[in-house]
């Protein structure tokens, strides 16, 4: 791990806690949060060229194609915050955008320190996605576009963890419960990986 900080990812279905858990570890290992969805969400919002395109697949529940993907990520970890380490939220989500994740890595000689898979109920998650749609008016937190995201996430984003837990890389973490009990999970899990704050 480089001193200055961990280069983490954190995988889970959609609605298992991910935005929030990056934001506290985010401030428990002093580098940045680099989530796809606000970045996406902030071009859509902007309604920049980008953000049209990806409106459409949000709204259908469907991932952003990695080529687009991949562009917004590397233009994000090439900025000066991320080059000492950084937590990445939604991205990879399919194997050949680990690949462009792995290339970009060996290109600045650093590899990823640790993978956080959040673990969550099904039933839990469209739950707790509704409570959101309702509290935050997002289009994409809909009860069927939520169960059919679940499902690509099972197909496109299963195998990674697959991929990564060869890798030697996963911790996997109860996602449901208190919000401090669940960063307390995780941080306990990534010290007995060697990664600490």
């Amino acid at each position: 791990m480089s001193p200055a900080g961990p280069r983490l990812l954190l995988i889970g279905p959609p609605g298992a806690g991910k935005g929030t858990q990056a934001q506290q570890l985010s401030q428990a290992f002093g580098v940045p949060a680099i989530s796809t969805g606000d970045i996406f969400r902030h071009n859509v919002a902007e309604q920049t060229p980008l953000g049209l395109q990806a409106k459409a697949f949000m709204d259908a529940g469907d991932n952003v194609p990695d080529s687009l993907t991949n562009d917004l990520i590397t233009d994000r970890l090439e900025e000066s915050d991320a080059a000492n380490g950084f937590l990445l939220d939604g991205y990879p989500r399919t194997t050949d955008q680990v690949r462009h994740l792995d290339d970009f890595l060996a290109g600045h000689n650093t590899a990823m320190d640790a993978v956080v898979q959040l673990v969550a109920d099904p039933d839990v998650v469209v739950s707790r996605l509704r409570k959101r749609a309702t509290e935050q008016g997002r289009s994409d937190d809909d009860e069927s576009v939520v169960r059919h995201r679940l499902e690509v996430y099972q197909d496109q984003t299963a195998p990674l963890i697959d991929l990564y837990t060869q890798r030697g890389l996963v911790v996997a973490i109860d996602g449901i419960g208190d919000i401090s009990e669940v960063t307390q999970r995780i941080m306990s899990a990534l010290a007995s990986v060697g990664v600490t704050a």
